[in-house]
């Protein structure tokens, strides 16, 4: 699953149903696969390939290779060569390189040698089933030598000459007596790459609050930095177990919305303004910027909160600045909004909550029937008398 494959690779069979988009972390759509490209550029030789969970990189084919996507091919790595899966051919080919900012002629593009032969694909399959019990076994080495970081992932190469380990730490790491034992361990050449909250999180991937798979796995490739202004901005509650994801950082997701509202924003008035009035002096409360209402409270009386519009905020500001107050602030006060807004009114919420929401309604026929009988019950009375 990790290399975007539903099942494992079967080196003696053909690998038409291997590769599925669907598996696939940060995958890419071939948007242009049915446009036949121009017959005056020629035809790209290079081709995306796909390694473990999201690790991507460029390498120049021959045009007699015929590659297509889903292929498992064998690629000049440092040293030996490495199994990857081709993810896009073609003239898409040319944009992903112009957005990752990829020079197509540099000579720093490596090769693809071959499509991976039997040997290469019994050889890959064996060493992807090592990498979890080498994960836990480095751990356990890294905890004996008390070194202070997490070993959060291990990728073997596809010829299992070298293993790259994924890890995280707070501080500078000498992991220098680490590798001679990691080396001495599985017998392979040791590379450590160390990597952030967020990157760990996009790599081992999982389910987020909102119920879906996490954005740093699917689809998002650059991680900008969230602050808690955004969340103030919003008017999000600061709390920290809400607003933190599973890289322990704030959400990504909080950037999301954050220049809808800063746009909204700059119609609103001043939250630091008092509204001046002949009942009194009127202070902010909070606001909702969807709806455009804030709510003020007066000195006197601060848990009597007023809701009004952004507009009667503005006129009764206006009005104070003429040194002239009007009666009360309830006057001013806003029209409820009409649109989907109202939808979520405080009696629609009343009725999702309540416990005879699913009783079924009374019939105009038993309703019937019981205004009968309290008249036959009354005549009976009537006649006893």
């Amino acid at each position: 699953m990790s290399r975007g494959c539903c099942c494992s690779p079967q080196p003696h069979t053909r690998q038409l149903d291997v590769f599925r988009h669907s598996c696939n972390k940060l995958d890419a759509f071939d948007w242009l696969r049915n446009i036949k490209p121009p017959e005056v550029s020629p035809v790209s030789d290079i081709v995306e390939v796909r390694f473990k969970n999201s690790r991507k990189d460029f390498f120049r084919a021959t045009p007699d290779m015929d590659l297509k996507t889903g292929d498992i091919v064998a690629v000049e790595a440092s040293p030996g060569h490495d199994i990857g899966i081709v993810t896009l051919t073609g003239e898409v080919v040319r944009l992903q390189l112009k957005n990752k900012k990829v020079d197509p002629d540099s000579e720093e593009i490596r090769r693809v040698y071959r499509k991976a032969k039997v040997s290469d694909i019994e050889k890959w399959v064996t060493a992807v089933k090592q990498e979890d019990s080498t994960m836990f076994r480095s751990r356990e080495i890294a905890d004996s030598l008390s070194l202070d970081m997490k070993i959060s992932d291990v990728e073997y190469q596809g010829d299992r000459t070298k293993a790259i380990f994924y890890y995280t730490a707070d501080d500078r790491v000498d992991f220098r007596e680490l590798i001679r034992v990691l080396a001495d361990a599985f017998g392979v050449r040791i590379e450590m790459r160390q990597i952030g909250m967020r990157q760990e999180a996009s790599r081992l991937g999982g389910i987020g609050s909102c119920g879906r798979e996490l954005c740093c796995s699917t689809w998002l490739t650059k991680f900008t930095s969230v602050s808690t202004n955004s969340a103030r901005t919003q008017q999000l509650s600061l709390n920290p177990q809400k607003l933190a994801g599973q890289c322990s950082k704030l959400k990504c997701c909080i950037n999301y919305e954050d220049a809808c509202y800063q746009d909204m924003l700059k119609d609103f008035p001043d939250t630091e303004t008092t509204l001046l009035t002949r009942k009194g002096e009127a202070t902010f409360q909070k606001m909702d910027v969807l709806r455009r209402m804030m709510c003020y409270s007066y000195k006197e009386s601060p848990g009597h909160i007023v809701t009004i519009s952004t507009e009667r905020a503005k006129e009764i500001i206006e009005m104070n600045r003429k040194d002239q107050r009007p009666d009360d602030i309830e006057d001013y006060q806003g029209i409820e909004p009409t649109g989907p807004a109202d939808n979520f009114s405080t009696e629609s919420n009343n009725l999702e909550d309540s416990l005879t929401r699913f009783d079924k309604p009374k019939t105009a026929k038993k309703s019937k029937k019981r205004k009968k009988r309290s008249k036959a019950n009354k005549n009976n009375r009537g006649n006893e008398q």
